[in-house]
């Protein structure tokens, strides 16, 4: 039982120190190491950080692209499914006292005298003027003193 116990374990150290050896190695790979060429560290992260900016405003242009096909599809879609067709109306025969009981509810209890609300309105006399030939007046209306004669009628 003993030598099994000491074989585990010796095992499990193997295993610990196998699986650490991976992942050292597995980092290296995905993860490279700073070059630092004459480079400040701050430079360096300067530069990463541009081109992750870059990508990433490369990928939003390309799904602003794509949300716009999508949009203008879905528009044709809707164009080419057609318009909707609207229901044909049925006439309703009612009388103007069930619709103003309808519209207005029950504060209209007794028929309405349209006639009686109206507000009266005078009728203004409009001045006519005289209609008479202007063949006429040519010759009494020519020069300044036709003209004169004018501007006093208009005042």
């Amino acid at each position: 039982k003993t030598k099994l116990l000491k074989k585990a374990t010796s095992m499990l150290v193997n295993e610990k120190e196998e699986k650490q050896r991976e992942r050292e190695t597995t980092l290296r790979e995905r993860v490279p190491p700073l070059q630092l060429s004459g480079l400040s560290v701050q430079e360096e992260l300067h530069q990463k950080i541009d081109v992750v900016d870059e990508e990433r405003y490369d990928i939003s242009v390309k799904v602003a692209k794509n949300e716009k096909e999508t949009a203008d599809l879905n528009i044709k879609i809707t164009e080419l499914r057609g318009k909707m067709k609207r229901p044909a109306l049925k006439r309703v025969k009612i009388s103007a006292d069930a619709m103003l009981g309808a519209l207005l509810g029950s504060r209209v209890k007794e028929s309405v005298d349209f006639k009686a609300n109206l507000k009266t309105v005078k009728k203004e006399e409009e001045k006519k003027e005289e209609v008479t030939d202007w063949r006429k007046n040519v010759e009494a209306m020519s020069g300044m003193e036709g003209r004169k004669k004018l501007f006093d009628a208009g005042q």
